[in-house]
């Protein structure tokens, strides 16, 4: 089942790179009393990813947090150290990223998506949501995974 506006995120738990190495960092430890902005991108470093999707967060951060913003979060299935590679490649400083490394939690959400054909294994779809304590407000799935525009910063700066 596919996660819909209006329902609550389910638990998971994401790695995130802290000062010590990875660390676990639960649904509630991200979304609980806060208004954040889930980002769900197919792979880092990946061409869409890389130069269409992430580029538009990080030049809007800005902008975003300016409107009640609490966070910006990127979530991909990768693992921690891809991720932290990405954020630090992509110069993406105040946008917290989370390691969903089995595609525990797209699978959970119902926004998974089989990438096999392309050597990619389970990986997410594409999509762009504001949570506002847990619960999903605005839920923006692109319909193919070289698409950035749904789910683009652009796109998200209107709903909010």
């Amino acid at each position: 089942m596919t996660i819909q506006v209006g329902d609550h995120l389910p638990q998971a738990t994401f790695r995130v790179m802290g000062p010590e190495g990875p660390a676990a960092k639960t649904t509630d430890d991200v979304f609980k009393g806060r208004r954040v902005v889930l980002v769900a991108v197919p792979g880092a470093f990946t061409p869409t990813c890389h130069r269409n999707h992430l580029p538009g967060y990080v030049t809007r951060r800005d902008d975003i947090l300016a409107r009640g913003i609490d966070a910006i979060a990127v979530t991909s299935v990768n693992d921690v150290f891809v991720l932290e590679a990405w954020s630090k490649s992509a110069g993406a400083e105040g946008i917290e990223f989370l390691a969903d490394g089995n595609g525990d939690f797209a699978k959970a959400i119902g926004l998974d998506m089989d990438g096999t054909g392309f050597g990619l294994g389970v990986r997410s779809k594409r999509y762009a949501m504001l949570v506002e304590d847990g619960v999903v407000r605005v839920l923006n799935v692109e319909d193919a995974p070289s698409k950035a525009d749904l789910s683009g910063a652009e796109t998200l700066l209107k709903s909010l």
